[in-house]
């Protein structure tokens, strides 16, 4: 089986640009980056409130109010976009939070609630994207296909402790992400990609953190416990200093969708993020080494029958 996004991308250059999340951090700055140096791209900055939208009246940018959770919102946000500017050639799914706290106290109501913006806004909006690249684009004199960047994490690779929803939220979006890239066939010109960030220093790990509404469960009081541990190290500004300008995570996202290459299904941000993942991946190498007989003791040759069928495919 071939990988995703085996084709080059070629970006045009008066790309329009559908961002959600503009409101501040990575979105923000996003928005502000493809303005300044590249102005012959149009933008449509989207947010939940966007009277929270802080860029300067700029005939190339096109607020817009959406929230990702409903479903006549996005169809509403799509409609106008495509009104004004008649294609979307690139999709950015930034909008999302994270819920900290013990996974025991966690209520049914504000777990589903992350889920719903993280996950499946998402999931609705690139549904439709998807259709407005492969028919609509070229329909309005533009390229077929596009690009569809959806806003992960290093928290998407790897788990941390004290955010277990968040990360639920964000390995359900790279493994849905993936499948849905080998899905397309390359003639669609339609890529997806998996952006993960390490630590940015936006409001995400202070105002704008959300803490379950149950409070903390007793029996993880402990400060030498992992979440903690974790909770303190990011609590102090000091540890922050050394994560990413938004302005860099911004930069970079422009670069692997602009650079005329194939556009891979991850891209770490970050020396935090890049390492961590590098790390990730030699403890996945060595749990797999050392349950190797085990693994290959089921259905050994039946299943690498599997496998070369679907490598062919």
């Amino acid at each position: 089986m071939d990988g995703p996004n085996t084709k080059s991308y070629h970006i045009p250059s008066d790309a329009v640009w559908f961002i959600t999340g503009c409101s501040s951090g990575i979105g923000q700055a996003l928005v502000q980056y493809i303005t300044t140096h590249h102005p012959t791209h149009r933008v449509v900055a989207t947010a939940r409130n966007p009277a929270a939208l802080t860029h300067p009246p700029n005939p190339s940018v096109l607020p817009l109010p959406l929230d990702v959770t409903s479903q006549a919102s996005i169809n509403s946000a799509l409609d106008a976009a495509l009104t004004h500017f008649h294609r979307i050639d690139i999709l950015v799914n930034n909008a999302g939070y994270s819920l900290v706290g013990d996974t025991e106290v966690a209520g049914d109501a504000e777990s589903r609630a992350l889920l719903d913006t993280n996950f499946w806004g998402v999931v609705d909006l690139t549904k439709r994207a998807l259709g407005i690249m492969r028919d609509t684009n070229p329909e309005s004199g533009g390229a077929q296909g596009g690009v569809i960047l959806n806003v992960s994490s290093m928290g998407g690779f790897i788990g941390f402790p004290g955010s277990a929803f968040y990360h639920a939220s964000k390995f359900a979006v790279e493994g849905w992400t993936e499948a849905v890239a080998r899905e397309l066939p390359a003639a669609w010109n339609i890529h997806l990609c998996n952006i993960e960030p390490g630590g940015v220093k936006t409001n995400y790990a202070t105002t704008s953190l959300k803490f379950m509404s149950q409070g903390r469960h007793p029996a993880y009081a402990d400060p030498s416990y992992p979440s903690n541990r974790l909770r303190e190290y990011v609590g102090k500004e000091e540890n922050r200093r050394a994560w990413a300008e938004p302005e860099a995570i911004a930069r970079a996202m422009v670069n692997v969708v602009s650079r005329g290459g194939r556009i891979p299904i991850r891209v770490p941000l970050g020396a935090d993020s890049y390492g961590m993942i590098l790390a990730e991946l030699e403890s996945i190498r060595r749990d797999l080494e050392e349950t190797r007989e085990i693994s290959l003791a089921v259905g050994e040759m039946e299943q690498l029958e599997s496998i070369r069928f679907l490598q062919r495919e």
